[in-house]
């Protein structure tokens, strides 16, 4: 049986040349198509207008922008008092900034009130590369995972993020979404599916599975293809939804696979693998490996430069897959 990359993705996901956009500009792009449709929706910033591609919105609809200042804390209780009068709040910042400046007033004031808040984390991961430890967001998902009412998202490429902004926006409820600085490789399509809550199966496989999330998902594909040329038959998940988790795909994987390899550009702890953790260790215990940041800060450097230094490369994953796939004999 030959084991095909999901049909509806970028054909050219292993072109040299593939075509590569920064994630943060198709949250621009989707802000403007949706102001253009809806008068409630608002954005706020604190100072980062162009950094985090809502400029374009700012020039467009000006009576619909706030520019909160460098006050975080202030920004959110803003959204969450415009969410309360019947708007939709896009809170616009570095994710080390919201949720990270702010976790006390998203916690009380939007989560615990349900606010219909979305907030936007950009310059996450360590990508964000000569800015330093203290603009790299590693920490974000585990923070934003824990609280209740709060869905917790993570696109893979600049398409997704599109799909993905429009989708908080119709979805009732607070709601936070990451994004890198650098340009990543385009891996979907507008043909791709994207539903909150439901991952999708990039590339199916029979040895082992990797759950990635955000533009690593295209490391993780490369991964899988290394190994393919060595006969192992990787499966593939695009796991875009934290919370909710969608357990229904992760468990059905590793029931044909028997194993899991998690792929983020994050905190190993309290990401990504501690949701496959708790999902695996709930329903189907199985041998997991984790490639992401291992408990270190970041530090100042080439994007590529420091992934390769923290493990985070197609080749790292390999030998996790490797790793996992010896455990279960």
């Amino acid at each position: 049986m030959k084991y095909m990359l999901n049909p509806t993705l970028n054909p050219q996901i292993y072109a040299a040349d593939v075509e590569k956009i920064p994630t943060r500009n198709g949250y621009g792009d989707a802000l403007v198509e949706l102001g253009e449709k809806n008068p409630d929706i608002f954005v706020l910033t604190g100072d980062l207008a162009e950094s985090t591609r809502v400029l374009a919105f700012q020039k467009k609809f000006p009576q619909q922008f706030v520019e909160c200042g460098v006050a975080e804390q202030n920004m959110m209780g803003v959204a969450a008092g415009l969410a309360l009068a019947g708007k939709i709040p896009f809170v616009s910042s570095y994710a080390v900034f919201v949720p990270g400046r702010c976790w006390d007033q998203l916690r009380v004031s939007v989560c615990y009130s349900n606010s219909n808040v979305k907030i936007a984390g950009a310059h996450s991961g360590i990508s964000v590369g000569p800015d330093g430890a203290t603009h790299q967001a590693l920490e974000d998902i585990a923070i934003t995972r824990v609280l209740p009412n709060l869905t917790v998202v993570v696109p893979c490429d600049a398409e997704e993020t599109r799909k993905c902004t429009h989708a908080v926006a119709e979805k009732v409820g607070p709601c936070y979404f990451r994004f890198a600085r650098e340009k990543t490789p385009v891996i979907t399509t507008k043909e791709t599916p994207f539903e909150i809550g439901k991952a999708l199966v990039g590339r199916e496989g029979k040895d082992a599975t990797i759950a990635a999330c955000g533009p690593l998902l295209h490391e993780a594909l490369l991964a899988a293809r290394e190994l393919e040329k060595e006969g192992v038959e990787v499966e593939v998940l695009n796991c875009h939804t934290l919370k909710p988790f969608d357990v229904e795909t992760l468990v059905a994987s590793v029931k044909k696979t028997g194993c899991c390899v998690t792929v983020e550009e994050h905190q190993i702890t309290g990401g990504l693998y501690g949701a496959v953790a708790e999902c695996l260790g709930r329903n189907l215990p199985a041998p997991l490996e984790a490639v992401g940041m291992p408990d270190h800060f970041g530090e100042s450097g080439e994007p590529d430069e420091l992934l390769e230094k923290y493990g985070m490369k197609a080749k790292h994953i390999v030998a996790a897959v490797k790793k996992a796939m010896g455990r279960k004999k």
